[in-house]
């Protein structure tokens, strides 16, 4: 398994990736570190997540959510939501108002 101190999110104009720090060096937009903020396996969840982070304009990504062509779309593997480690608190803050702070990740994961 890859080392998640390693890997930032690279947000760019329109979207974000998950690249490897070696890799994303040679990448001209912004790079910044990330906490994962919810782990599910509730797709609904994760959709609502993504809309409240989207309008407060909390730049944010979805990681895992193609992974159901490996797991025959049994809702198996977690999907984890993702925003830069400058808008954890921020987020976490959006969540908890929202109704969702048992949802939130520990801090410090």
């Amino acid at each position: 398994m890859h080392d998640p101190e390693n890997w930032v999110a690279v947000f760019g104009k329109d979207r974000a990736q998950y690249k490897n720090v070696s890799l994303a060096i040679n990448f001209p937009e912004a790079v910044t570190a990330v906490k994962e903020i919810v782990r599910t396996n509730n797709m609904v969840l994760v959709s609502a997540i993504g809309a409240l982070l989207d309008g407060a304009k909390i730049p944010h990504m979805v990681l895992d959510q193609n992974m159901s062509v490996l797991e025959g779309s049994l809702g198996i593997l977690p999907r984890r939501v993702l925003v830069a480690e400058e808008d954890v608190g921020r987020a976490r803050r959006l969540l908890s108002e929202a109704g969702l702070a048992h949802e939130l990740r520990p801090d410090g994961r």
